[in-house]
């Protein structure tokens, strides 16, 4: 199955509806398959007086606060009905975050999206967790910022919601549903898994790659990756992985200003990540060790074959001396080469010619 690549809009249009169509038209030019922007009112995100992290404080106004950066950089209905309706013209998934429960009943809701993705900031939001379970979608979890037990907590949550259409979860529920088998074939169904480190841009050192199989062997769920480092080749080596999804920040400009610019790709460096991930897939084969048919041809130019070191008369005895191997590998294979010393040789040979016997 081919590697789901969303393109990342995220915040990155400013609030301007021209920006935003531009990132549209910027994700589909480099092959995406989904272009995700975010939906939130500051007002349900965060309260006045919650700080900024370090890299917005160096991004944008240190002066302006998180709720009001937040407010300048929410989508309204109207953008979201002109974002979608757009995605359908242009022919790409169009798809948003929800970061709380109201924007994901919006979403599930009135806009209809099949396909909710969690952000790795509400992994211990339980109760937006719970009402996405009970949306019936299907579920992307970003996982950055938590340990395997935080990602294991959020997913009894998942379980509980699946499984339980009206009741109220409490640890002995939430307990009780993971361990139920119908629970996890549903969680199979629905949920993906992301690896994530949540900074921007995170450090190569910081990536922990490897964390992808720790969860797929962890939960049996599929893995993905959402890449906030510098370039393309961590997503690359992701979908090298087995990463069923690969998600990354682009935006029209790194210079804009705003919150997620400066860690996010630009249009060409987007497409060249789109071409990268998809000739991984190609390259990944079946797995079946045998020559390839764009190989075959050069098997005869680049194989060597069993040939006369010096003139051999018939009847003389093979011999280290007499025997050499050289290209081409039209004649009798190297492999065969003890098996002729010491026997006759049953016509002349010139020096280099190919041995035909054996």
């Amino acid at each position: 199955m081919a590697c789901l690549i969303i393109a990342e809009a995220g915040v990155n249009h400013n609030g301007d509806i021209a920006l935003a169509h531009a990132l549209v038209d910027a994700a589909v030019a480099a092959g995406a398959d989904v272009v995700k922007f975010q939906t939130f009112k500051a007002d349900r995100m965060a309260t006045q007086r919650a700080p900024k992290a370090d890299y917005q404080n160096v991004t944008t106004d240190s002066a302006e606060s998180q709720h009001a950066m937040l407010r300048r950089l929410e989508l309204t209905p109207a953008m979201h009905d002109e974002l979608i309706a757009y995605c359908r013209q242009r022919g790409i998934r169009f798809l948003s975050t929800p970061f709380d429960r109201q924007s994901l009943a919006y979403l599930a809701g009135e806009v209809g999206l099949d396909l909710i993705k969690i952000p790795s900031g509400e992994v211990t939001n339980g109760p937006l967790l719970l009402d996405a379970a009970r949306t019936g979608r299907d579920i992307i979890l970003s996982t950055g910022m938590s340990a395997l037990g935080e990602v294991e907590a959020a997913l009894q949550v998942l379980t509980f919601g699946m499984l339980e259409p009206t009741r109220t979860p409490d640890a002995a529920r939430l307990a009780q549903a993971w361990q139920v088998t119908e629970g996890r074939v549903r969680l199979r169904q629905r949920v993906t898994l992301l690896h994530c480190t949540t900074e921007y841009p995170a450090p190569f050192d910081s990536v922990n790659l490897k964390a992808m199989e720790t969860m797929r062997a962890a939960f049996g769920l599929r893995v993905g990756l959402s890449d906030h480092t510098v370039g393309i080749a961590i997503p690359i080596a992701g979908a090298s992985l087995g990463a069923a999804i690969i998600e990354k920040h682009f935006t029209m400009d790194r210079t804009l200003p705003g919150p997620d610019h400066k860690a996010s790709l630009e249009p060409l460096e987007l497409k060249a990540m789109v071409e990268g991930i998809r000739a991984v897939e190609w390259a990944m084969g079946d797995g079946v060790k045998c020559a390839q048919e764009a190989e075959i041809k050069n098997m005869e130019i680049a194989r060597k074959s069993l040939v006369a070191a010096c003139a051999i008369k018939a009847g003389e005895l093979f011999s280290a001396e007499n025997l050499d191997v050289k290209r081409p590998g039209s004649g009798i294979s190297p492999m065969h080469y003890w098996g002729l010393l010491g026997r006759p040789a049953k016509c002349d040979y010139d020096a280099d010619d190919l041995i035909v016997e054996w």
